[in-house]
C-alpha cells in the first residue's frame, strides 16, 4: 500500500448488524485529510440471524442495494481506494462467504470481516483520538446491534479488549417476538439486565483486578440516542454542550421508555425512528454496564469503528509511524504465546530459522513473496506450539484452532487465517500446493524446515541458508554449532514436500560454526 496522495481520496465502509455507514474523506500531507461525507442506512443485517447462524436473503438484499448506491456515492467524489469492513452479524454467519461474493459481485466492493476484539481496537481508535483524556485511563463502551465492545485504554495503548455477543437487535430478537411493540413489564427489562450482568461480570472483575477507570465513554448510535432522550426530556442541558449520560437519567430514561408502546415511543422526544424497537434492549445493556463498573456518568463521542479505519488506514501508509502498528501487532502475539506458556526459547530459535530460509530462498530465486509473507511467517513461527496447551499429541491442529479463534489485535482475518494455517502444517500432513492464500504452502514448507532444525529445542543451528538453487536442485547450507545427527535426518524427510512445492530436488550441506 502507498501513501495517500495529495488529494487522495478514500471511501471507509462499516456494515455493522443494524446499519451500513460510509465515510469519504480526502487526504493532504502527512496525517492530515478533510472528510467529504457521511452516510448511513439502517439495513438489519442482522435481523433474525442470532438464533439460526445465518443471513437471511432480505436483510443481505438491503447491505448490497446500501453498499451499491455508498459505493456510487464514493466514486462520485472521485474515490480512489475502498475499505470495508464487517461486524458481528457478518462474522457469525455461517453463509458469510455468499454475502461477501454478493457484494463483491453487485457493489463491486471487496469487505473483509474483523474479528470482536479487532473491532474494539478499531473503536478505540476512532473515539481516543477525538477526546482530550490527558493522562487518564478511560473506559470505551460501544453497542453495536449484534455485540458490545469494551475497551480500557490510555491515550497511548489500549491495556484491555472486549467483545461480547450483546447487541441491541441481538437480545431484542431473543427477548420479544414482537419487537417490543408493547409496553414492556419491569420484570421483563430486569431479565435483561440480568442477562447483561451476567455476561460483563468476567471483563468487570478483570478491570477492578488490575485496573481502574478515570473515566467512561460511550460511542455507538445507540448510547447517543439514549443521551439525547435524556438530554430532552431530564437534563436542563444546552444542545451544544458536551453530551453527558447519569446513570439516575438512564435508568428515567429506560423507566419511560419501557411504559410506551412502539407507536407511542416513537414520538418520544429524541428518539431515532429507525432505532424505536430495539432501543430498550440497548439501554439495558448499558444500564447493566453502569451498574456493574460502577459508573455515575458516561460521556458521549460520536465517533466510532469508522473513523477508527481512518486512523488505522494512516497508520498503515509508508512513512507514517509504521513501527507503531508493527509493535502492536508483536505485542499481540506475544501475548498469546504467554497466555499459552509456550517454549519461548525454541519458538524465537524457529522464526529466526524460518526468517533465513524465507530471506534466502526470495534471493535464489525460489520465490517472490515480501515484507507482508515474511511478518505472518514469523508470527506462525512463534505461535506453531501453543496447541501444546490442549495436548502435545496433535498439537499442530490446537494450534490452528487457538490461532484462528484468538481475536489478535492488529490483524485482520485473511492474516489470521494464513498464520493459523501456516502453523497447522508445521508438522505431519503438508499442505496442499495451492491450498488457501498462496503464500501457505511456501511458508509452512520454511516453518517445517525450521522446526526440524531446531528438533531438540537446543539451539544448535545458528544458520541455515538456500545457498543455490537451479532447475533441478536448491541447496541448502546449515551451519552448526555441535553434532546435529538428529536433525539432518529429519530435514532430509521433507525433502518430497519441498520438490511439491519448489519443483526442486532439496540438497543439504552441512558446516561448521562460522
Amino acid at each position: 500500500m502507498t501513501a495517500p496522495q495529495k488529494g487522495r481520496v478514500v471511501a471507509f465502509f462499516d456494515l455493522g448488524t443494524n446499519s451500513v455507514r460510509l465515510l469519504v474523506a480526502r487526504f493532504a500531507s502527512g496525517q492530515s485529510y478533510t472528510v467529504l461525507t457521511k452516510q448511513k442506512e439502517v439495513v438489519r443485517l442482522g435481523e433474525g440471524e442470532f438464533g439460526r447462524g445465518w443471513l437471511r436473503d432480505d436483510a443481505m438484499d438491503r447491505a448490497v442495494r446500501a453498499c451499491r448506491r455508498f459505493a456510487d456515492l464514493a466514486r462520485r467524489f472521485g474515490a480512489e481506494e475502498y475499505v470495508a469492513v464487517a461486524t458481528s452479524a457478518a462474522r457469525e454467519a455461517r453463509n458469510c462467504a455468499e454475502f461477501l461474493r454478493r457484494l463483491q459481485d453487485e457493489a463491486g466492493l471487496s469487505v473483509r470481516t474483523v474479528s470482536g476484539i479487532e473491532e474494539a481496537r478499531l473503536i478505540y481508535l476512532g473515539v481516543s483520538r477525538a477526546v482530550e483524556m490527558g493522562g487518564a485511563v478511560a473506559l470505551f463502551v460501544d453497542i453495536g446491534g449484534g455485540s458490545t465492545e469494551i475497551i480500557l485504554a490510555d491515550r497511548e495503548r489500549e491495556h484491555m479488549l472486549e467483545s461480547l455477543n450483546l447487541g441491541a437487535l441481538r437480545l431484542t430478537n431473543q427477548f420479544f417476538e414482537d419487537g417490543a411493540a408493547d409496553p414492556v413489564p419491569p420484570e421483563v427489562y430486569e431479565n435483561i439486565c440480568r442477562r447483561v450482568k451476567d455476561a460483563v461480570m468476567p471483563t468487570v472483575e478483570r478491570v477492578k483486578k488490575d485496573e481502574h477507570a478515570d473515566v467512561a465513554y460511550g460511542s455507538s448510535g445507540t448510547i447517543q440516542n439514549l443521551a439525547e432522550i435524556a438530554r430532552r426530556s431530564f437534563q436542563d442541558r444546552l444542545p451544544d454542550t458536551p453530551p453527558i449520560l447519569t446513570r439516575e437519567d438512564l435508568r428515567k430514561t429506560a423507566a419511560m421508555l419501557c411504559s410506551l408502546p412502539l407507536d407511542q415511543r416513537k414520538k418520544v422526544p429524541g428518539i431515532n425512528p429507525e432505532r424505536t424497537d430495539i432501543i430498550i434492549a440497548g439501554a439495558a445493556i448499558l444500564e447493566g454496564i453502569m451498574d456493574e463498573f460502577g459508573l455515575p456518568e458516561i460521556r458521549i463521542s460520536d465517533r466510532g469503528l469508522r473513523d477508527g479505519l481512518i486512523v488505522d488506514y494512516l497508520s498503515r501508509q509508508k512513512g507514517i509511524s509504521p513501527a507503531d502498528r508493527l509493535q502492536e501487532r508483536r505485542q499481540s502475539v506475544q501475548r498469546l504465546l504467554g497466555a499459552c506458556r509456550a517454549n519461548p526459547e525454541h519458538a524465537q530459535t524457529v522464526a529466526r530459522l524460518s526468517l533465513e530460509l524465507f530471506d534466502s530462498g526470495v534471493r535464489a530465486g525460489l520465490h517472490t513473496f515480501g515484507a507482508a509473507e515474511r511478518e505472518l511467517l514469523e508470527y506462525a513461527a512463534y505461535l506453531h506450539d501453543i496447541g501444546e496447551l490442549v495436548s502435545f499429541s496433535n498439537h499442530h491442529l490446537h494450534s490452528h484452532y487457538i490461532i484462528g479463534n484468538a481475536d489478535l489485535p492488529g490483524f485482520d482475518q485473511r492474516e489470521i487465517d494464513i498464520i493459523a494455517e501456516t502453523a497447522r502444517h508445521h508438522r505431519k500432513k503438508p499442505p496442499r500446493a495451492g491450498a488457501g492464500s498462496n503464500a501457505i504452502p511456501i511458508l509452512s514448507v520454511f516453518l517445517r524446515l525450521a522446526e526440524h532444525l531446531d528438533r531438540g529445542h537446543a539451539g544448535l543451528i545458528t544458520h541455515a541458508r538456500i545457498v543455490s538453487a537451479d532447475k533441478e536442485e536448491a541447496t541448502i547450507e546449515i551451519v552448526s554449532a555441535a553434532d546435529c545427527t538428529l536433525e539432518l535426518p529429519a530435514v532430509r524427510s521433507e525433502g518430497r514436500t519441498f520438490k511439491k512445492i519448489f519443483g526442486r530436488d532439496l540438497a543439504i550441506r552441512c558446516v561448521g560454526v562460522e
